[in-house]
């Protein structure tokens, strides 16, 4: 008898790999919403670790593994070109960013940074994505206030659900402040966000 945990990361693991062959479909050209929604199939995983069906011994070596395979892609230049960009590292570092907070940071509050990664940063880029691309901008690399608001709330739902013990006013913060690691441009978001929240940990 196979143990529970293994079934959970298993389908966790393939909702996100079914994630990554139906974007292929939507080819190059929506690389940016792919890469966004790759970072919503992570969510079941994220759900399934907060329930504790999926063991963090699991799940952060899970995820640095799949950190380097992608890397791997880039070093051969046989990049997966639907969603891996040239001297783009973002996949690679957001895989990273979810086994360091896994692996070092409490269960509730990991799931909390783990589903802002996961849905906040997904629903920021669509929403640019679809506005640059409405107004003929090209939509690499772009910020856009519609985004960061999209970012704002769904960071501060996800607080609510997830992090249920913090003040309001502790809770509104925590989401202001990660909105604007999202929205810097000196380090890439998918580690901006990560280290900002793990200092924050404390406050929260």
């Amino acid at each position: 008898m196979f143990p529970e945990w293994l079934l959970y990361a298993g389908i966790a693991a393939s909702i996100i790999i079914l994630a990554i062959r139906l974007t292929k479909k939507l080819g190059g050209e929506y690389a940016w919403i792919n890469r966004k929604i790759i970072h919503f199939s992570i969510t079941p995983a994220a759900v399934l670790y907060y329930f504790e069906k999926i063991p963090k011994e699991v799940f952060a070596p899970a995820a640095f593994a799949f950190a380097v395979v992608q890397l791997i892609f880039h070093l051969k230049k046989e990049k997966l070109s639907w969603y891996q960009l040239d001297k783009n590292y973002g996949e690679v570092f957001f895989a990273l960013s979810a086994s360091f907070v896994v692996a070092f940071l409490p269960r509730e509050y990991a799931t909390a940074v783990l589903l802002v990664m996961a849905i906040s940063d997904g629903i920021t880029g669509i929403l640019r994505f679809y506005y640059f691309k409405r107004n003929g901008h090209n939509v690499k690399l772009k910020k856009h206030w519609s985004g960061s608001l999209g970012y704002f709330i769904t960071a501060l739902l996800i607080a609510f659900a997830v992090l249920p013990e913090s003040s309001y006013a502790i809770k509104i913060v925590w989401s202001g402040i990660l909105t604007l690691a999202e929205y810097q441009r000196f380090l890439d978001d998918n580690l901006a966000v990560p280290l900002v929240a793990t200092f924050l940990y404390p406050l929260v």
